[in-house]
């Protein structure tokens, strides 16, 4: 790359060759104006040009036509489904994406710019339809936010509210078996015991987010929805002790939620409105903890199996892989199960008695969460990934050369240097060689080729703000949380003297990260 020092001239030292076309090119690899007596072919990119020169409607300088560039999206991926993010990637990086870790109760929950900047050419990006480093709500949604417990926003999602009326018709249905005389009452009962039991189930996510904040380690939100709740953690533990720590703590919540509730039924009479909740509450936490210590992803006990074998192979991406698999195998394993317990009376009911509307709704039930888990298994997998290949985005490598150029400097000849210096960007520098802004690559395109000796880099340049500045040290998370907090086209890459090294396109990091995503582990 080379490196554009205090006094504004550029040095040489580029990490890779720049193609330098036949003819002058301007930063994002269209042909200006070729030099007297220079022959030129019209090649494909200066049919553009011409085209957006005849296209354009207004003359003056900085006037830009209708983008036609070819915007990129990102994805941003989730631990488990539901929860949606990034790396995004962007993925990017969607924390991805960065990325981000989930905890559930129940299976249901849990980018990244990325690009491979091209040596020759890049792609207009303006404002419309243009291509964005992954955006990190600043109060992430998702709900209704009921709370702040240590600082961390809980929701309710809008499907707990589905959830919860089946609960209370279930359980009424239930009640009016055990205590007829309650009559229509017993769906107040019924909706009181579905917000305990959603109480219970926000006791274990504040368990996963405790044991995070202890290791130090950001929780985005927790969510509370159809099945069950997530807690949406950033970062993933540092070792795999943590890991299995972090993992843990929710189950083991459960289980003590089921003690308490079990010595709180002791002194109850059996058979009343408080002996009956208590001992539904005593049954659904022990049922909830013994669920997510299955041993496969995304439930907790997957992630203890992922790290044991993480701590055995000293590779965290095999104990994911262990982990997501062994929870593949468990969803076709509740797939096929569930329904044939069900119908063979095992659960206490006669045979003939499971048919009809109950068998339809226990394979629909087994269906349901066989796709849960397998699809958190299967996002858990992407989101390893995802973490593998983070180190791989650099802005040392990813960063454009620049030229520095004067605010009245002319777009020709700005162009003139850049394609002398083998150069794809410009910056516009003071007269000691202080950087002040960017010159966007689209207002470059949009200016036609007979305008542009007449049109100042300046006029054309946004003005830096501290956020744009990117330090050429910075990789992986680091660089992409940089880019979330202050969303541009382009940044300013700086050595750690304050020297210019380039400029990073955000369109460029979403291509390499897309590339990076795409080769197998």
């Amino acid at each position: 790359m080379d490196v554009s020092g205090g006094s504004g001239q550029p040095r040489s030292g580029n990490d890779e060759p720049a193609q330098s076309p036949a003819g002058p090119t301007t930063p994002d690899g269209l042909r200006t104006a070729p030099a007297p007596g220079q022959k030129t072919e019209k090649t494909e990119d200066t049919a553009k040009t011409e085209d957006t020169a005849k296209a354009s409607r207004d003359d003056r300088p900085g006037s830009a036509p209708e983008p036609t560039g070819d915007p990129t999206g990102r994805d941003h991926a989730d631990d488990s489904p539901g929860t949606g993010g990034a790396p995004p990637p962007p993925p990017p990086p969607q924390h991805p994406p960065a990325g981000t870790g989930a905890h559930g109760t129940d299976p249901g929950t849990g980018a990244a710019p990325g690009s491979d900047a091209h040596p020759d050419r890049a792609h207009a990006h303006s404002a419309p339809g243009a291509p964005r480093p992954p955006r990190r709500p600043r109060e992430p949604g998702g709900g209704i936010l009921m709370g702040r417990p240590f600082g961390v926003p809980v929701y309710v999602a809008p499907s707990w509210f589905l959830v919860a009326a089946l609960i209370t018709w279930v359980f009424g249905g239930q009640l009016d078996r055990v205590l007829p005389e309650l009559g229509a009452a017993r769906y107040l009962v019924s909706l009181f015991f579905a917000v305990a039991f959603y109480g219970s189930v926000l006791v274990h996510e504040l368990a996963h987010t405790l044991a995070a904040l202890r290791f130090k380690l950001p929780v985005r939100r927790i969510q509370l929805q159809f099945f069950g709740g997530v807690s949406e953690i950033e970062k993933e533990a540092e070792t795999p002790g943590r890991e299995f720590v972090l993992a843990f703590v929710g189950p083991l919540l459960s289980l003590i939620l089921g003690g308490v509730f079990y010595l709180a039924l002791q002194p109850v009479e059996r058979g009343t409105v408080p002996g009956v909740l208590l001992a539904a509450l005593m049954i659904s936490n022990l049922i909830v903890a013994v669920f997510n210590l299955l041993p496969g992803l995304p439930l907790d006990g997957g992630r203890m199996l992922r790290a044991v074998v993480w701590k055995i192979t000293g590779k965290p991406m095999s104990g994911t892989v262990a982990a997501a698999w062994v929870g593949r195998a468990l969803a076709v394993t509740v797939l096929i199960g569930l329904p044939w317990v069900s119908q063979s009376g095992a659960l206490g009911d006669a045979a003939e008695g499971n048919v009809g509307v109950d068998t339809v709704t226990d394979a629909l039930l087994a269906a349901i969460i066989a796709a849960i888990i397998w699809t958190g298994a299967g996002n858990s997998l992407r989101m390893a990934r995802l973490r593998e290949h983070l180190p791989e985005l650099r802005a040392r490598t990813l960063t454009r050369r620049a030229v520095p150029v004067e605010t009245n400097t002319s777009l020709a000849e700005a162009l003139r240097r850049a394609n002398a210096a083998g150069a794809r960007a410009l910056v516009v520098v003071d007269g000691h060689g202080e950087p002040l802004a960017i010159v966007r690559e689209s207002a470059i395109v949009g200016v036609p080729e007979h305008r542009r000796p007449w049109v100042s880099a300046g006029e054309l340049a946004q003005d830096l703000t501290e956020g744009m500045r990117v330090s050429a040290e910075l990789a992986g998370e680091q660089l992409l949380d940089v880019l979330r907090a202050t969303p541009a086209t382009e940044y300013l890459v700086v050595e750690e003297t304050g020297e210019i090294y380039g400029v990073l396109s955000a369109a460029d990091v979403e291509r390499a990260f897309v590339k990076a995503m795409a080769r197998p582990s």
